[in-house]
């Protein structure tokens, strides 16, 4: 199990790409996302350059998680795994140690705009076998963005629920500088 961060860091579309090599070899993948997450359509993982494919699996917002019969799958892909809940992050963690071992790699954020760990992102630190970062950059000053500023009306807030969908509307990728340079202003 892996996870990725940062908004506007092309998480989705790494995704679909993993997914596009193995479907190029012949091999099934599971395309997972969370029922929440409906930006672009309830069962759509899209990216924001307008590449799509339909997810084969929906993580309620409540109640169990339960993997669907996983065989002939060699991979398990999770998009915008930061909406999970820890109780589905040991159900994928399950996948991947338990028979048939299927690897499971997760993209999402690790940090919510708060620079606060979200509660499923916590899990994957303390069970993903590795992990790996999703570089961007920063909107401001193009150093290394390690945060995302969250933007209401246009200025940088610290204000509203934890998860509320948007895109570059609403957050930018920023250095830690920037980050609270913005928020000092």
């Amino acid at each position: 199990m892996c996870s990725s961060d940062l908004v506007s860091s092309a998480k989705t579309l790494n995704l679909l790409a993993v997914a596009h090599n193995y479907r190029q070899q012949g091999k099934k993948v599971l395309l997972v996302k969370p029922e929440v997450d409906t930006r672009f359509g309830r069962d759509i993982i899209k990216t924001r350059a307008g590449l799509e494919l339909p997810a084969d699996c929906l993580v309620p917002r409540v109640g169990p998680f339960t993997l669907p019969d996983l065989t002939g799958f060699v991979c398990v892909l999770v998009d915008e795994a930061q909406f999970l809940t820890n109780h589905d992050i040991d159900v994928l963690h399950n996948c991947v140690h338990e028979a048939p071992k299927i690897p499971v790699i997760c993209y999402g954020l690790r940090t919510d705009f708060r620079r606060q760990l979200f509660p499923a992102s916590q899990r994957l630190l303390e069970l993903a076998d590795s992990i790996e970062e999703i570089k961007t950059i920063c909107h401001f000053c193009l150093r290394k963005a390690v945060f995302n500023l969250k933007l209401l009306n246009g200025r940088p807030t610290l204000t509203g629920p934890t998860i509320e969908l948007g895109a570059e509307e609403k957050y930018l990728p920023v250095c830690a500088g920037c980050y609270s340079a913005q928020h000092s202003n």
